[in-house]
């Protein structure tokens, strides 16, 4: 199958849905209809979902890398100092 045949596809019409449709309902059945139906929205839902937490995850990502790092200064070097009463 050569790329040009697969782009010659195009995008789904009104007649193309409907013959879905009507395998989809020869295959399925009437009965399980509803329950596919319910199926399929919930996958939807779950992909939807997925989609998005894998979208915060590179968003997060993004800014941790863009972000300057903070550098603390050295610690200075400190002399002890005297009690008041060894004075």
């Amino acid at each position: 199958m050569n790329p040009s045949s697969i782009l010659a596809i195009g995008p789904l019409g009104t007649p193309e849905m409907i013959i879905i449709g009507i395998l989809i309902l020869v295959l399925f059945g009437a009965k399980k209809l509803p329950t596919f139906a319910r199926s399929l929205g919930k996958s939807m839902g779950e992909f939807k979902k997925a989609r998005t937490e894998f979208e915060n995850e590179l968003h997060n990502a993004q800014e941790e890398v863009e972000r300057p790092k903070i550098q603390t200064p050295p610690a200075e070097k400190r002399q002890p100092v005297a009690n008041v009463e060894d004075i």
